[in-house]
């Protein structure tokens, strides 16, 4: 952990992920929200990607060698405050990086497994999302899933369609110590999303609906708690805070090119303007102890 009393030291967050040629979402895009957030972030490539903000034309995975060589270069150059995952590309990447972070017990990690994006490109193969599981939720502090992602990690052999608190239980079970569980793929006019713990729910945030897809909206939530987390915050006050971040940052999205809208992580540095769209503010509503 890096040494809060040093004056104009900022938390190290380290993220692991996807190069994204736009930076929507992947690396770049947690760059500029950890940055946004105050930490001095550290990029670690797991793949290359073709993708613009219409979708994503071609995957090609970093060997696992390179993977593990960039993080233990940087571990052993600067301490770390948090980790942030997302996409992996394939089991090999998946096991060079658990065996990295197995080194790291005390860190807190995030995972934003990416296997369900919002624009429904396939990133991670059912050998990939078994890895995961075995390999990585054992040591997450708290996973960032959407509907989907949730049922594809937690899913069983006998499974009809378990709740959404059945899943995050089953993968609570599994060592994962919270659930955060978006539900921007529910048919409702306002987006709840619920953090789900040992005890059941925790909390649960409701947010208007904004217009409009998004490239890397949950990549941006993923990386905002990983943010507070490093800049001390608890877990419940962490999830709130990024929520909110990431809120605004969809609010002011703008749309460069000729697909989704891109979060701007760097809302608060313009000058106030009309924002797109008629979204109220969000309305948030803290629920503890009930799903």
């Amino acid at each position: 952990m890096s040494d809060s009393n040093e004056p104009g030291f900022p938390p190290v967050v380290l993220a692991f992920g996807a190069a994204d040629p736009s930076c929507g979402s992947g690396v770049h895009a947690d760059v500029l929200t950890l940055a946004s957030m105050g930490c001095h972030p550290l990029a670690v490539i797991t793949m290359l990607t073709v993708q613009d903000t219409l979708s994503v034309e071609g995957i090609l995975a970093v060997e696992a060698e390179w993977i593990a060589d960039q993080a233990r270069c940087l571990l052993e150059d600067m301490p770390v405050d948090a980790f942030k995952v997302g996409a992996l590309g394939n089991v090999e990447c998946i096991a060079a990086v658990a065996e990295i972070l197995a080194d790291y017990p005390d860190v807190p990690l995030i995972l934003d497994p990416s296997l369900a994006p919002g624009r429904g490109d396939e990133l991670a193969s059912d050998e990939a999302v078994a890895a995961i599981g075995e390999l990585l939720l054992p040591q997450t502090t708290i996973l960032v899933v959407n509907g989907i992602e949730l049922q594809r990690l937690a899913e069983g052999e006998d499974d009809d369609e378990p709740t959404p608190a059945a899943c995050a239980a089953r993968l609570v079970e599994a060592g994962c110590e919270y659930v955060l569980v978006t539900g921007t793929n529910e048919p409702a006019k306002d987006i709840a999303n619920t953090l789900y713990g040992k005890g059941g729910a925790v909390r649960t945030d409701r947010w208007a609906r904004l217009p409009g897809g998004f490239h890397g909206a949950g990549g941006t939530l993923a990386a905002a708690i990983a943010a507070m987390l490093a800049n001390g915050l608890d877990v419940p006050e962490a999830v709130r805070e990024a929520q909110d971040y990431t809120w605004h940052a969809l609010k002011k999205a703008y749309r460069p090119g000729m697909g989704q809208f891109l979060p701007d992580r760097l809302f608060w540095a313009r000058e106030e303007g009309e924002s797109r769209g008629d979204a109220s503010l969000p309305q948030r509503a803290d629920v503890r102890g009930s799903h």
